[in-house]
């Protein structure tokens, strides 16, 4: 995606094949500067699709950057090292990064899904219920594909029948 300043107040946002998540070529999604979804708005409208589609993006890109990060980290460090200590701290630490990269991985597979149903147009509606998940659920948490009713349910039944 690229993004250029249209002016100070507003941002003007083109796909790299000119269309926009819908796929009419030539449209564009303008967000004002410091836009935020509310209340007052319809639920979901464009600036609203858009607004999260940047914000997924983003993270999705942080997440892929810290990604890289790590990769090279590893292959710079060496796992040869002379003291048994240094090695094994050395060991220690790439285990844990190798572990937080691959939870990452399924959080990425998340924000795909979540890039998915904006496109679909079916983004902040619960999968369970079909209604409308809530601008501060998505906010804090723009992967979220359940109300928080729905979501506690799920919880519930997992708890359920884990036992099982």
């Amino acid at each position: 995606m690229n993004s250029t300043k249209k002016n100070s107040k507003e941002k003007k946002i083109t796909f790299a094949n000119g269309a926009n998540r819908g796929g009419v070529l030539g449209t564009e999604i303008v967000l004002p500067e410091n836009y935020s979804p509310n209340d007052q708005e319809e639920f979901m409208n464009d600036n609203q699709l858009e607004f999260f589609r940047q914000k997924l993006l983003n993270w999705k890109s942080e997440l892929l950057e810290e990604a890289m990060d790590t990769k090279d980290n590893l292959s710079s460090e060496g796992l040869q090292r002379p003291d048994i200590a240094d090695r094994a701290q050395v060991e220690s630490n790439a285990s844990i990064q190798l572990r937080t990269r691959d939870r990452e991985r399924k959080l990425i597979s998340k924000i795909d899904s979540a890039l998915r149903r904006i496109d679909l147009k079916t983004y902040g509606y619960c999968e369970d219920t079909g209604e409308p998940i809530g601008l501060g659920r998505l906010k804090a948490r723009p992967i979220a594909s359940l109300s928080v009713q729905a979501q506690e349910r799920h919880e519930k039944n997992e708890r359920i029948h884990k036992d099982e």
